[in-house]
């Protein structure tokens, strides 16, 4: 039986949180256990047999998302200085990490590489500096006036060149494999309109009622592209 073991700093530990409820479903399939450690380092140790390499490729694509989308986030969050609301800097940063989020995630899986352990704050310190640099140019091109009209343009811009497709029921966000989209928690919590910005979205396939400020937020984004069924 192979065993991984996944760490980081412990004020870091909604990501940990995050990979432990990202793979339950796996290790219940293929027979593996986990254990999640809360304290100075969160960690996260799962025991499994992988032969399929199913729970490998799992692992690391999770591990992407923990730093392409939440260690991004917070880089964001703590250096751009636009004129936004705190929730308009929220979809901010989901726009901009969507906008890379592909390449992003690729050059991380190449850091990654292989091991049986994975320290994801060295893995980011050690191995990230070019990544780090490349988000710092994203940061300033982001003018201190950057305002809501003009996060209104940005995403219009994205949401016109997409064709990917999310589809709505309630407050959760589907894929268009139809599989729970849960990756807005690295931002810190759950929340239906950064992860429709998380996706990329082209279209939002709407399956039932929407609610009045998901609705609000559909008509300014998505006015053409949200379908109601």
């Amino acid at each position: 039986m192979e065993e991984i073991t996944v760490s980081d700093q412990g004020e870091n530990s909604l990501y940990i949180t995050y990979l432990y409820n990202a793979l339950a479903g796996i290790l219940a399939r293929i027979g593996g256990c986990e254990e999640l450690i809360l304290g100075e380092r969160a960690a996260l140790r799962i025991r499994a047999d992988d032969e399929e390499g199913e729970l490998r490729n799992a692992l690391k694509e999770r591990l992407t998302e923990i730093v392409g989308i939440g260690y991004k986030y917070r880089y964001l969050s703590g250096k751009l200085n636009a004129a936004l609301s705190v929730h308009d800097k929220n979809l901010l940063c989901a726009a901009l990490i969507a906008a890379d989020l592909e390449g992003d995630k690729s050059y991380i899986e190449r850091k990654i590489g292989e091991g049986h352990e994975y320290n994801i704050d060295g893995i980011y310190a050690f191995r990230l500096g070019p990544l780090r640099e490349k988000w710092q140019h994203i940061v300033e091109y982001v003018p201190a006036g950057f305002s809501a009209n003009d996060l209104k343009q940005f995403c219009d811009f994205l949401v016109g060149e997409s064709k990917n497709k999310v589809y709505l029921q309630g407050k959760t966000v589907f894929g268009e494999n139809f599989k729970p989209l849960r990756r807005s928690w690295l931002f810190g919590k759950e929340d239906t309109e950064t992860e429709i910005m998380l996706s990329d979205a082209g279209f939002v396939y709407c399956l039932g009622d929407v609610e009045d400020e998901v609705s609000e937020f559909l008509q300014k984004f998505y006015a053409e592209r949200a379908i109601f069924s």
